[in-house]
Formats: structure tokens, sequence, C-alpha cells
């Protein structure tokens, strides 16, 4: 049997574990995920920019947290993950079909997780594979079931949201505050790559702060707010650019956020299970819905 090789990752390396991340969702079963996503090997050129562009950035910044696993200087499997303010994330992991079964993927987490090594709190984002749910559980991580909606947008059922406005690079500093406050860390740079990949919608005002990135398709990507009236508000508003003849997804939620179940509902979407948050040394964030990779 040929030697495993677990490597730090190279630039170069970025579009191919971008493809063998798609392709490891193979094994997925396609009932768990939103009916608005594209078969996982087929992900439009869109989707596969912001990948790469992201993994890009996470070499820039946590050159140490990045690793791939070659086999006959093949690559088949990758983990990238980062650290902000002593927490410690799992941004994306994935090993080929054809090579699991050999340890490979305990090998990268082993290698990813020394980059957080001094850090209080660790989050990831987990699919329902009972294989890396046992890994994540032996490495002391509590799992927090997931939920989801998803459906299209009446959109005589949108409510009027005051208090909201366009949001800019000039509020990092209030969307940081707000990071701190929900999950205790502040995304820093990340917001530079969600900036540039997402739109944003802020509130800042004496009832309450928060913010949320959204598509074009108005399905939030990462929202955190510091009470859940201005959470359902911001939700509300990322809703509101919806197509109704698109489906849009409400992702990541957790039973510790029960107002974005109540927005769906209200919205006639979905609801669903899917995965798991999984969670060491924190309580799940709350009002929060996490972004798939930078949490």
């Amino acid at each position: 049997m040929s030697e495993v090789v677990v490597r730090p990752m190279r630039p170069e390396d970025v579009p191919f574990a971008e493809r063998l991340s798609a392709a490891s969702f193979l094994e997925l079963d396609q009932r768990t995920l939103p009916r608005s996503w594209p078969d996982p090997v087929e992900r439009p050129p869109g989707r596969a920019e912001k990948w790469v562009e992201r993994t890009l950035s996470l070499l820039r910044t946590d050159p140490g947290g990045c690793w791939v696993a070659e086999v006959d200087d093949r690559m088949v499997g990758y983990a990238t993950s980062l650290e902000r303010e002593l927490m410690w994330i799992l941004a994306s992991y994935g090993v080929l079909p054809d090579a699991q079964g050999r340890g490979i993927g305990r090998q990268l987490l082993d290698a990813a997780m020394q980059h957080g090594r001094g850090c209080l709190r660790m989050m990831l984002s987990a699919s329902q594979d009972p294989r890396a749910v046992r890994r994540y559980l032996l490495a002391g991580f509590r799992m927090h079931p997931q939920m989801y909606l998803t459906g299209t947008v009446d959109r005589a059922l949108l409510p009027v949201v005051e208090k909201t406005r366009e949001g800019s690079a000039g509020d990092i500093d209030l969307m940081n505050s707000v990071d701190r406050q929900t999950r205790g860390a502040a995304h820093l740079s990340d917001h530079e790559v969600l900036l540039r990949q997402y739109a944003l919608v802020v509130a800042d005002a004496h009832t309450g702060s928060g913010y949320v990135y959204h598509d074009a398709f108005g399905s939030p990507q990462l929202l955190a707010a510091t009470n859940r009236r201005t959470a359902a508000a911001l939700l509300w508003e990322a809703l509101a650019a919806s197509d109704p003849l698109v489906n849009v997804d409400i992702a990541h939620v957790t039973a510790a956020n029960p107002w974005a179940v109540d927005v769906g509902v209200a919205a006639r979407l979905d609801l669903h299970t899917a995965g798991y948050l999984a969670l060491r040394g924190m309580k799940p964030p709350a009002p929060y819905l996490h972004h798939g990779s930078l949490l």
C-alpha cells in the first residue's frame, strides 16, 4: 500500500482542492441538501470561484491551518482551517471516496487542529456522514443538529422592515463587535472576502445591531445580531431580495435560533434537517446563522 503524505497546502493546489471538495459530496444523501443547491460535481462557475477565493485568502492568513494529503503524488484529501481571536474553525475538509478508510481524514484533521492548539473555542459544520461525525466526537466536539428552510417566497408576505441599510467596508468594526457578542470571536479579514462575494445589509440602532450577507437570490450566507428582533428583521430584509420563481434557502439553523424558523415558516418555506454544527468549548451562537466555511 502506497504511503500517505500530508503536507502544507500551496496556492497551486487550490483549484484541484475545489474539485475534490465537490466530488467528496457525492456520498451525501442528496435529499439532505437544499433543493436549490446544484449537483455537487457540477458547481456553477460562480460558486466554484468563491470557494477558490476564500481558500486562497485562508492560505494568506492561516497557512499553518491548510493541508493536503497525497498518495503517489495524487491529491486525495485536504483540510483548511483558520484561527480568529482564540477560536479555531475547520473551513473545509474532504477525502476522495476511493481513498477513504485508510486514516487519511484523521491525519488531515489532526494536522489542521494543531493550528488551533492554543484556542479556547472550536467550531465546524459537519455533514451527516457517520464516519466524519464519529471523528469529530472523538476529537471532543459536541454535535448540534441543524435545520434548513427552503422554497419560494410570496412577496405579498414580506413585511416592511425599518432601521436597516446597505452595508459597506465602513461597517467592519461594527460587525466584528457583533461577532464577539454572538460567537465569541470576530471574523476580521473574513469580512473583506464576504464583502466581495455577497450583498450586505446592516442594522445599527439603539434597539439593536446586526448584519446579514445574502446572495443574489436572497439566501442568507451569514447573519449575526444583538437580539432576536433585529435578527428577524435582517432575515426578512434578505428574503426581500429573493425572486418568486427561484428557491431561497435559510441554512445552518440550530435549535438555539428558533426565530429563524419562525421567519422561514411565515415566509411559507419548508423545514428540513441536514448535518450538524460541531462545537468545542462553546454553546451554539445566537442570534446567529453561520457561514458554511467561515462559520
